[in-house]
């Protein structure tokens, strides 16, 4: 059953990035110029700290707060903690580990996600405090449908509907010292993207793809979204290989920036390696940092 026909292409909402220690990512993020906002709790065990973009995207930088009781909730079906888990035991404690898309109806998603053979399992309901820059307090309160693919062990996907939306103003924390704006694409690897377009399509709801000789592209609604061979990777991003066997891995994130010179000077002040590639600065993968992050002209 084919239920993308009549949907339109979803928002890329955020991306999830896999640390240690939360202290060890504020610090690399800081040294790339982003405005990292305070800590928040999650009730199941794990703690973010994230990274605000104009555009409404954002960085989900995540953490383990309270091993026990990540595992408790693991061990009685939460999906979105037993698929941190697997990526920790498989790819370490600093990764890229699942792209997230906005959602008004995450019901209606995991019916889609049934329908369609790649729902991950239940959805996960829950709540959390927000904590703004000047300490004014809020309740949000938030409902994920999960897909995923078997052939893809290292990577997931999930819709996210903010039932109870933030009624904060964070524009403080989208000021960012490097003029970033947003998320302009977000790269995957696999040897033959082809072979996972279908289930591309169906989490990003977007049914025109782009098929190239470096791989397949996708339009979300609101940013890029491209699955690259090693060809694709060492040309556009200068990472050798997929280094990894078959299977999605999540690569590179690309943001578009107001101001590339003021970044490169930025970058040299705090001594982080980068390459010029094309029009891109790109900055190899790094500990609390997670992915490749390259930066463009906005």
């Amino acid at each position: 059953m084919n239920t993308s026909s009549t949907q339109k292409p979803r928002s890329l909402d955020h991306a999830v990035l896999p640390t240690v220690d939360l202290a060890v990512a504020r610090h690399r993020l800081t040294d790339l110029g982003f405005t990292v906002a305070p800590a928040a709790d999650h009730p199941f065990g794990t703690h973010n700290a994230c990274v605000y973009f104009s555009d409404g995207t954002y960085l989900e930088p995540l953490a383990v707060r309270q091993r026990e009781t990540c595992e408790a909730a693991a061990q009685s079906g939460n999906v979105f903690l037993k698929r941190d888990q697997a990526f920790r035991f498989r790819r370490g404690e600093d990764g890229f580990s699942a792209l997230v898309f906005a959602s008004k109806d995450a019901k209606d998603d995991h019916r889609r996600f049934n329908a369609t053979g790649i729902s991950a399992g239940e959805n996960l309901s829950f709540s959390r405090p927000y904590v703004d820059s000047n300490g004014n307090r809020a309740q949000a309160q938030f409902e994920l449908a999960f897909a995923a693919d078997l052939r893809a062990p290292d990577v997931f996907f999930f819709t996210c509907q903010r039932v109870l939306p933030l009624d904060v103003d964070r524009s403080v924390l989208e000021v960012h010292t490097n003029c970033v704006l947003g998320i302009r694409e977000v790269i995957l690897s696999e040897h033959n993207p082809s072979d996972f377009q279908y289930l591309m399509q169906e989490v990003t709801g977007q049914r025109e793809v782009l098929a190239h000789s470096f791989g397949i592209e996708l339009a979300a609604a609101n940013a890029g979204i491209s699955v690259l061979n090693a060809a694709g990777l060492k040309g556009f991003f200068g990472i050798d290989g997929c280094s990894h066997g078959r299977g999605l891995r999540l690569r590179a994130i690309v943001f578009a920036t107001d101001n590339l010179s003021a970044l490169k000077r930025l970058l040299d002040k705090a001594s982080v390696d980068y390459m010029e590639i094309g029009q891109r600065l790109v900055v190899p993968a790094a500990t609390g940092q997670g992915a490749v992050f390259a930066f463009e002209a906005a």
